[in-house]
């Protein structure tokens, strides 16, 4: 990838390519089981999102798919790369290069602004500021927040901060979006404008977006809607 050319050249896996592969996986916390022998298998380019109650294992399965936490049995690959097997450095490096995260609470750093926000995972790429920043600007323009650049998370509505933090996941040209629960925190109207964002940027980068999500609307959005119960899925998969 060009790490200069910006959002705009993003490169893209082939469609119908199996982008990520998940098989068996099984997860406790002490007595509590939370997954229970779940497979997944995802193309590029697929919006998918997973649906269920509180407690049915969404997030932990989440939160295992994209790296950031590791199952008890089974095994996750992404890109074809056993992400399991990485060292803590190359694991890092990878998630950094090609998975990207939004969460329902946005995680900005309050004493930054938005465009140091989205510049910074350039910044551990080793990007100078100012190029970082450029790159930054042209995602913001994306999410429709070029005119909230230099603005600080708390003088932003909470819609807009959800955007700056989509900008930051954006920003190093993922080749997957993972999304938990993105607007729960927010009213039906932002919702609508991020529901809206994804679609499109779905459509326009042939993005891959696994998302998951207590609203209707958004789950609708998706190609696929993976339904969650004790541990496993019940359906859709």
């Amino acid at each position: 990838m060009n790490q200069n050319s910006g959002l705009a050249a993003m490169d893209h896996q082939p469609e119908n390519r199996t982008i990520l592969k998940a098989d068996n996986l099984h997860k406790n916390y002490g007595q509590l089981n939370v997954l229970n022998d779940v497979s997944i298998a995802i193309r590029s380019g697929e919006f998918i999102s997973i649906t269920g109650h509180s407690g049915a294992g969404k997030s932990t399965l989440l939160h295992i798919l994209g790296g950031l936490d590791k199952p008890d049995k089974g095994s996750v690959e992404v890109l074809n790369e056993d992400i399991l097997k990485l060292s803590a450095k190359k694991h890092l490096r990878f998630r950094n290069e090609h998975i990207g995260f939004v969460f329902q609470f946005h995680h900005l750093l309050p004493e930054f602004t938005a465009i140091e926000n989205v510049s910074m995972p350039l910044w551990i790429k080793g990007i100078q500021k100012n190029e970082a920043e450029k790159q930054a600007l042209r995602v913001l323009e994306r999410v429709g927040l070029s005119h909230r650049a230099r603005h600080k998370p708390g003088a932003l509505s909470g819609g807009e901060q959800q955007r700056v933090a989509i900008a930051r996941a954006l920003i190093n040209q993922p080749d997957i979006i993972f999304a938990d629960e993105p607007t729960g925190n927010l009213d039906s109207e932002n919702a609508r404008i991020i529901h809206q964002l994804f679609l499109d940027l779905q459509k326009e980068f042939r993005l891959t977006f696994i998302v998951v999500t207590h609203n209707e609307e958004l789950a609708e959005l998706a190609e696929r809607e993976l339904k969650m119960k004790d541990g496993k899925f019940v359906s859709g998969n």
